[in-house]
């Protein structure tokens, strides 16, 4: 009766094994296809391409607006990432000693627009080259250049 009680359960761990196996190799397929076969978030038809290069967001799209009508030519294109990143690049009117005042400027408004959150302003030169990272950290409520 032992015997029989054991052998009961080596075959039902065997196939249990066995169709898990099959199961995850014949599945398998299916995910990675499925990975490859996604398509994006569909993104309205009344948005322009200028629009979406500004955020991904609204509230994004208005700040990085803002941030190129404002600047008085200082800033040639802006774009908002998440409520949390801007990215910028500046014009050839911009001197390399203004870089610096210009990023923590940016990083103010930024934090007056979204709050409570940790915020990067990337700035590109005219070339569209990074040349400055500024990290704000909310919590130290600190700037920190690199």
């Amino acid at each position: 009766m032992i015997l029989l009680e054991q052998s009961r359960k080596i075959a039902t761990a065997f196939i249990l094994i066995l169709v898990l196996t099959i199961t995850t190799a014949c599945g398998g397929g299916t995910v990675s296809q499925v990975d490859r076969t996604a398509t994006p978030p569909a993104i309205g038809r009344d948005v322009t391409y200028a629009e979406l290069e500004r955020g991904n967001t609204p509230s994004g799209q208005s700040f990085g607006n803002w941030v190129v009508t404002t600047s008085q030519g200082l800033v040639k294109d802006a774009y908002v990432r998440d409520n949390n990143k801007l990215g910028v690049v500046i014009s050839p009117q911009v001197r390399p000693n203004e870089v610096r005042p210009l990023a923590k400027s940016l990083v103010q408004g930024f934090r007056k627009n979204f709050p409570d959150q940790n915020l990067t302003v990337l700035v590109y030169g005219p070339d569209k080259q990074l040349i400055l990272t500024t990290q704000y950290d909310r919590a130290t409520n600190q700037i920190q250049y690199s």
